[in-house]
């Protein structure tokens, strides 16, 4: 059941985060200045610190949980307007305290405003939106908006390298939950996303035997020429049409020039639309045979992340946004990209969600990473005016 969202409450809201626009700021700032990078642990947990002290403060939370994460330091997860009356199924968002940035990053591009923007490292992906997410539940308590249902927020701290401990902890929360809202940076213009791809990682190593490239290149067998062969097989597998596509992105063998190369590896990249086609095409990585057969080809890896699909379900929720959108007085656009998020994992068990909520802005994972400062009230009111009509 989904509810229009009032005029009245539209503008409060947006008063409300107008408002707000120092103290979110002065969070964002000390979220961003606590360098987080994936693996991290002090890191880790010193941002946790800082978002657990200040969840503590709104009305509305019925618990808090630092869940401990093997070498990279802690997941959060929150729950906020709990209660027996409530539906039991919650609406889940989603997203994590970890960054790309090597520590010292700060040092090199500090916290800089510009005009319309504030550049810093790791505040587009997604420190903004760590503090937006404790913003939008501190508004619904404030103003006393009740969503219909428990919300659980889940930051988790490994996202940037596959989410290893945080993918059962997002899965476990998503199998009772009615949709997911997932702040992610949005696409270019504020665009949320309805659509991402899934995600393969692999590793193929070639061995083959070491001769003098001089006195006896008959001896030998070449894992590098083996390797380019294979890199020729693996970049025709791209398709376009079908929502495919493989990169080939490290490369490494060999040790002199003169030498026959023994040994070769490689870092292969899959993206894909559909799961059925991402199944068939890593079947296809996996089962690499050989073309010179005295070279033994080793392949590993596997399908890291599930495809967002753009299904009925997904665009029934993007429509409830692009509605409360337009009752705050904005269009809202969307999307389909390459990239892929813990909403994947999401959506892969039937759950509807919708990705790319956060702060708009620009340069994830860039120099000239930032947000966009019009954009915080906005955006906040959006993802409170969803959570609550949903």
């Amino acid at each position: 059941m989904q509810s229009e969202l009032k005029t009245s409450t539209a503008a409060s809201l947006l008063e409300y985060f107008s408002a707000r626009e120092t103290e979110a700021l002065s969070l964002i700032r000390r979220l961003v200045e606590i360098e987080s990078p994936s693996g991290d642990v002090e890191g880790s947990r010193t941002v946790v610190d800082l978002l657990v002290e200040a969840v503590s403060k709104i009305d509305a939370i019925t618990s808090i949980e630092r869940i401990e994460s093997h070498n990279y330091g802690e997941h959060l997860r929150v729950r906020a307007f709990g209660g027996s009356e409530q539906a039991a199924e919650t609406i889940l968002l989603v997203g994590h305290t970890d960054t790309v940035h090597a520590r010292g990053s700060l040092s090199e591009r500090p916290w800089r405003v510009e005009d319309n923007r504030i550049y810093a490292p790791g505040i587009f992906d997604m420190k903004a939106n760590c503090a937006l997410a404790l913003e939008t539940l501190r508004a619904c308590s404030v103003l006393k908006l009740k969503p219909r249902g428990e919300v659980v927020l889940l930051l988790t701290c490994d996202e940037e390298t596959g989410s290893a401990t945080g993918r059962a902890l997002i899965e476990a929360e998503a199998r009772d939950a009615r949709c997911s809202l997932v702040l992610e940076p949005p696409a270019s213009g504020g665009r949320v996303k309805t659509g991402r791809k899934g995600t393969g990682i692999f590793e193929m190593e070639a061995k083959g035997r070491a001769a003098h490239a001089g006195l006896e290149p008959e001896k030998g067998v070449s894992a590098i020429l083996e390797m380019a062969r294979q890199i020729e097989r693996l970049h025709a597998l791209n398709d376009a049409a079908r929502g495919i596509s493989v990169n080939v992105g490290v490369v490494s063998g060999g040790t002199r020039s003169n030498v026959v190369a023994a040994a070769a590896r490689a870092e292969i990249d899959l993206r894909f639309s559909l799961t059925d086609e991402g199944q068939r095409v890593e079947d296809v990585i996996l089962r690499s045979q050989p073309f010179d057969e005295r070279v033994e080809l080793v392949v590993q890896g596997g399908i890291n992340r599930p495809p967002l699909e753009r299904n009925e379900k997904v665009l029934s929720l993007y429509s409830q946004a692009k509605t409360v959108a337009a009752t705050l007085g904005f269009e809202l656009g969307e999307t389909q990209v390459g990239g892929a998020s813990d909403g994947n994992f999401v959506a892969a068990l039937g759950v509807p969600v919708l990705d790319g909520l956060g702060i708009d802005g620009d340069g994830a994972h860039a120099a000239h990473e930032h947000i966009i400062v019009d954009d915080l009230a906005r955006r906040g009111a959006l993802i409170a005016g969803l959570v609550i009509s949903l």
